[in-house]
């Protein structure tokens, strides 16, 4: 895993500092959102081809690492709507 997370950089004068990959203007964000949307790794590829399979591995790597907690403590029934009232947003 530790080779894919390499394949994702952080940079404050690309795409304002959002962890991208490779330091191509693709954040990780916009790759999760493509995959989460329905769409296949071949149609993600297919529609940007300077990205590469373990770019998309990388960026569910990325996620994964970032979701890593030691422990839940419950606060009541987690829906779409709280999670995006907590974001700000």
């Amino acid at each position: 895993m530790d080779t894919l997370l390499s394949r994702i950089t952080i940079d404050s004068a690309v795409c304002h500092g959002k962890p991208c990959v490779r330091g191509l203007r693709y954040p990780v964000e916009t790759l999760l959102e493509l995959l989460s949307s329905g769409m296949t790794a071949d149609e993600v590829l297919a529609d940007y081809e300077d990205l590469e399979r373990d770019d998309l591995l990388a960026a569910l790597a990325f996620a994964a690492r970032l979701v890593r907690t030691r422990r839940l403590q419950p606060v009541g029934p987690l829906t779409f709507s709280s999670m995006h009232s907590c974001r700000g947003g």
